[in-house]
């Protein structure tokens, strides 16, 4: 089913199985994606590592993951463009940017507690009952369903991961530095540079991401440079020296160290 706007606008809700589950490759620019497994022991490799969903988990992609079908058998599929819903323009909103869609980390997973399933099937319920209305209001309505369903799997994270351990301020700023990281990955190699943008200290930074029991401000800089390093040697035609130039690193000497450093294989090898 698929929602299309007068200004290229759409919103779309698919029910995935084995025989279209080619569907998953096909994000384009300015998508974004939601999937909710309805089985168990989908495997799906996304950015060159192999994952296994069961019934539930819920997780959300963005135009820049790479994703391979190994082995699939359902999901409820979202994907929408910007024209329907920015979720940056519209963080105030559903509070999702840095959480869900454009942080540091590659993506989350959520595994919805017994109550939580509850009200996001009811709320999935009335997302399907909309898609099929055909009235004026039916943009403004679908719009509303998937701010919803933003929210829960929000709060759902939230709920699951060591967020719930910090306060909103500090979550914010961790947000705001997933943010700025996913913006400047290619120019600004340091946490003083991040530090800088954001009007705080290096040492401010290192314990709030302490606090929260994550790996520090500066691995995430560095795990999203190996993302970026691994989607472009496995997806694009680039010599290992212009990645490693399109990175910041001033020869393929030392991209090539880092990347062993990090992945413990060469750059050569992982394009093998």
């Amino acid at each position: 089913m698929k929602y299309e706007g007068s200004f290229n606008e759409y919103f779309e809700l698919e029910s995935i199985t084995s025989k279209n589950a080619s569907n998953l490759n096909t994000l384009i620019s300015n998508e974004l994606s939601l999937l909710w497994f309805q089985s168990d022991n989908n495997q799906i490799e996304i950015d060159h590592i192999p994952y296994t969903f069961h019934t539930n988990a819920i997780i959300c992609l963005t135009e820049f993951h790479t994703i391979r079908v190994l082995k699939f058998s359902k999901a409820f599929f979202l994907k929408w463009n910007k024209h329907f819903y920015c979720v940056v323009n519209h963080d105030s909103e559903v509070g999702c940017r840095g959480i869900l869609f454009y942080g540091a980390n590659t993506f989350p997973i959520i595994h919805p507690s017994t109550q939580d399933l509850k009200t996001f099937t009811v709320v999935w319920k009335m997302l399907e009952q909309e898609m099929v209305s055909n009235d004026n209001l039916q943009g403004e309505m679908l719009q509303m369903m998937l701010k919803r369903i933003l929210i829960l799997c929000t709060r759902m994270y939230k709920e699951q991961s060591d967020y719930k351990k910090i306060d909103k301020k500090n979550m914010n700023i961790i947000r705001e530095y997933n943010i700025l990281v996913e913006q400047y990955f290619r120019e600004k190699h340091t946490v003083s540079e991040y530090a800088a943008l954001m009007h705080k200290s290096p040492k401010t930074l290192s314990n709030l991401f302490k606090k929260l029991g994550s790996k520090s401000p500066l691995q995430f800089i560095k795990d999203r440079k190996m993302l970026e390093a691994k989607r472009t040697l496995g997806h694009t035609h680039k010599t290992i020296s212009e990645i490693g130039y399109d990175l910041g690193f001033v020869d393929v000497q030392s991209f090539s160290r880092f990347f062993k450093k990090e992945a413990g294989i060469s750059p050569s090898d992982f394009r093998k």
